[in-house]
């Protein structure tokens, strides 16, 4: 045996062992499961690239994508090439070949499909004939040749000098990365003649079997394009296959023929719109199936490729056929590839079993901008009885949203849910009457919320200006583990007139869905059962932030983490909340001891997981010596709180407490962290230092002392002898709130409805113009009228 057959043998025993060593996923199996191949004791078959009389289904969702296996990559002439015509666009090409090589690296079989060649050799040949010309030719009026260039260039030629460019090029920025590639041509007798049809598919599988990532492309050298019709028979199947036209359907084919789980179809188009992007009423499809394929209209090809956005569809639509889950999207968007393989919302998604027919997002938030309007139309007093509605429906209806809630918390008890987030999502007839009072609250203060007058000017005569209350649009909130927030927030946004849309979490799915069905009653009792929606879609978070067109005020009501990711995930639209809650109680030198105990005992032990909680005692220092220091660390323990030493209590402590492991720390527990200062300034330093300008709280006798706290310290909330836990929407008599936000700028602290109201200018007059001003024909008066 020669030493090639030799190394070529250990190859084959080394893509054996590495097919053993990856176990196939689910989804993996249930793609080959047709097959019966099953990798069991020493019968181990090699995956191979088999015909396309195998029909597996395509992923029904895009979550579902990152258990693709076998890529195939499709890059048009539009992508590789720059918009100017010089060149490759280098920098886009680099970043593509990254993540292919991410995902080989992975373990994920690629090939790539690539256009250019013609277009990249077309410049290069541009270049050569233009250095050739004369200075006379060049100068000469009459010469075109420059404008011309490109067009009176043999593509053929053109072909021939691209690909050797292409091929070097992808070859040297793969190497990079320890990937290898092979580069396959292709021609038309390739796909008629049997024979070669097979040499094709058993190099393609050779080359995968040897992890080798294949590049394919069109022989344009040698072959015009391949023009096989739609009707040809493809030799040794007895089937029709798809018409070759351009490297769209090329990709369409081979990823069909190789059984491939997943094509991703690149352009210089952000997906599938229903008609040209530039016209009025397109609308991106995100998700495409065959039965969408009468919504289309398609408008010009591209410019520098062969085909055209219809190429794309029918070539995706054949591949989706037979059981290939195919994405089209912008090859210029970054991480692209990566970005569709996580599951995000990317390009347009083609699968022929969707989940569910349940409405976009897209369209759920289109149907709650209209219901908004619908809701401004209202009357004040048809507004306060839907709402009155829903707080009636909560106690008629308790018995079936307390049956929903409690397969929630069966499964939330299965499934290990920490002990502060199944608190937060259990409901009670109790919680339920109090959310039933809170509603009602809120109906009867919302006839003055939308439309009142802030400001009214007579600017000339016969020339009024008003500034009156509107609402902000439509509103996302996205909460955890409390399905109690969802009629609260509901009924904000039907007394502020905001569209709204819901966005759960998966804890509280049977609850959410309960609750949900009550405010689409509600709403029917006046036509506005749009405004309000769930979003019940496995919708990704970071796609829902990106759908700025759409949401125009964004609240997260959650975790610290939740928040945080939310804030900083939205780049275009406002995000209405805080990150932390980190809380402060200052016990001045001049407290009274009763009351410190009893503020400090309700801050910290009456809803540890709450966001006012308090987090941080600091006790001014002459309490050490007294009892009062002492009292406070004994209730505590016997409360069960972890009690936490800062650095300046800890020096004057032999023994005690474990240090705190940090200042800024929001426990939402039983613990906290008690510190000394040494005066109220040193206090407010504290606070303004390691707070989250939320709830902080002085508690003492000295009023000189609280108001010098209170006008001092930055914070949303600021409270004198009472507990922190009183920063809230219901307990503030707003009825309920959104969230409590610290934000400097529109609302601060609870939110009620006024946070959800902006305001709009309404001008009145005859027939005013400004260069009457000008001119002096009428004279300004900016008299200030009463707004009633």
């Amino acid at each position: 045996m020669t030493i090639s057959k030799i190394s070529k043998l250990c190859l084959k025993v080394d893509y054996v062992k590495r097919s053993l060593a990856r176990p196939l996923t689910g989804f993996f199996q249930r793609n080959f499961s047709v097959e019966s191949r099953h990798l069991s004791g020493s019968n181990v078959e090699k995956r191979g690239l088999v015909s396309t009389d195998r029909k597996q289904r395509t992923f029904s969702d895009r979550s579902q994508l990152k258990y693709a296996r076998r890529l195939v990559v499709k890059l048009g002439s539009a992508v590789i090439t720059r918009e100017d015509g010089n060149g490759l666009a280098l920098g886009r090409l680099a970043s593509i070949i990254e993540q292919v090589a991410e995902c080989h690296h992975e373990g994920r079989e690629c090939i790539m499909v690539t256009s250019g060649a013609v277009a990249f050799g077309r410049q290069k040949l541009t270049q050569e004939l233009l250095m050739s010309l004369s200075m006379r030719e060049t100068l000469s009026p009459s010469d075109h040749t420059r404008e011309d260039a490109g067009s009176i260039l043999d593509p053929r030629a053109a072909a021939a000098v691209g690909q050797s460019e292409l091929m070097a090029m992808y070859d040297a920025m793969f190497s990079q990365y320890n990937v290898k590639i092979a580069q396959v041509l292709v021609t038309k007798p390739d796909f008629y003649n049997e024979e070669t049809r097979k040499n094709l598919f058993c190099t393609l599988s050779e080359l995968i079997s040897l992890n080798i990532v294949p590049i394919v492309n069109t022989n344009d050298a040698v072959s015009p394009p391949m023009y096989i019709h739609d009707d040809t028979v493809v030799p040794g199947t007895g089937k029709k296959g798809i018409g070759i036209k351009d490297n769209d359907s090329l990709s369409a084919l081979l990823a069909a023929e190789i059984q491939s789980d997943l094509l991703i179809m690149m352009s210089d188009v952000d997906g599938i719109y229903n008609k040209p992007p530039w016209e009025d009423g397109a609308r991106m499809m995100h998700t495409y199936t065959s039965k969408d394929r009468d919504q289309v209209q398609f408008g010009q090809k591209s410019k520098v490729g062969t085909g055209g956005m219809d190429s794309k569809v029918n070539a995706a639509t054949w591949a989706m056929a037979r059981g290939v889950s195919v994405v089209i999207c912008n090859g210029m968007q970054e991480k692209a590839i990566k970005t569709i393989i996580s599951g995000r919302k990317v390009g347009t998604f083609f699968t022929d079993s969707p989940t569910t027919s349940s409405t976009s997002v897209d369209v759920l938030a289109e149907n709650a901008r209209s219901g908004s309007r619908v809701l401004q139309q209202l009357t004040p007093a048809d507004r306060a009885s839907a709402i009155h509605s829903l707080a009636d429906l909560l106690l008629d209806k308790k018995d079936v949203i307390l049956e929903a809630n409690s397969k929630d918390l069966e499964e939330a008890t299965k499934g290990g849910l920490a002990e502060p987030l199944l608190n937060r999502l259990a409901l009670s007839p109790g919680k339920l009457k109090t959310l039933s009072i809170g509603l009602k609250q809120i109906a009867d203060s919302s006839y003055e919320n939308v439309g009142r007058v802030l400001r009214k000017t007579k600017l000339a005569e016969n020339l009024m200006l008003r500034q009156v209350t509107v609402p902000i649009g439509v509103l996302l909130v996205i909460f955890e583990s409390r399905p109690d927030s969802l009629p609260q927030v509901a009924a904000l946004a039907m007394a502020s007139a905001n569209g709204l849309l819901l966005k759960g979490g998966k804890e509280a799915a049977y609850s959410n869905k309960a609750l949900m069905e009550l405010v689409k009653e509600a709403l029917q009792t006046v036509g506005a059962q749009d405004a309000i929606s769930l979003v019940s879609t496995r919708e990704e978070i970071s796609d829902l932030l990106s759908m700025e067109k759409h949401i125009d005020l964004i609240i997260p009501r959650g975790s610290s983490d939740l928040v945080r990711s939310i804030q900083k995930q939205s780049q275009h639209i406002p995000v209405l909340g805080h990150a932390e809650g980190i809380c402060h109680v200052y016990v001045d030198k001049d407290a009274d001891p009763s009351k410190a105990l009893k503020i400090v005992r309700d801050a910290k032990c009456d809803y540890p997981a709450a966001c006012n909680a308090m987090e941080t005692l600091l006790v001014h220092e002459d309490h050490l010596s007294g009892n009062l220091f002492s009292d406070i660390c004994s209730m505590l323990k016997n409360e069960g709180v972890k009690i936490n030493a800062g650095p300046k209590l800890s020096s004057h402590l032999t023994f005690g407490p474990p240090p705190a492991r940090s200042m800024r720390h929001e426990y939402g527990a039983l613990e906290c962290c008690i510190e000394l200062v040494k005066d109220m300034d040193e206090a407010i330093d504290h606070i303004h230092k390691f707070g989250s300008s939320h709830t902080d709280v002085v508690v003492t006798e000295n009023e000189s002392t609280a108001k010098r706290f209170l006008s001092s310290v930055d914070s949303a909330c600021v409270f004198h002898n009472v507990s922190s836990r009183f920063a809230d929407g219901f307990r503030f008599g707003l009825g309920a709130e959104v969230g409590i936000s610290t934000a400097r700028i529109h609302a601060r602290g609870p939110v009620g409805v006024e946070g959800l109201l902006t305001t709009k200018w309404i001008l009145e007059g005859t027939d005013h113009t400004a260069a009457e001003f000008n001119e002096g024909k009428r004279q300004w008066l900016h008299e200030t009228l009463p707004t009633n």
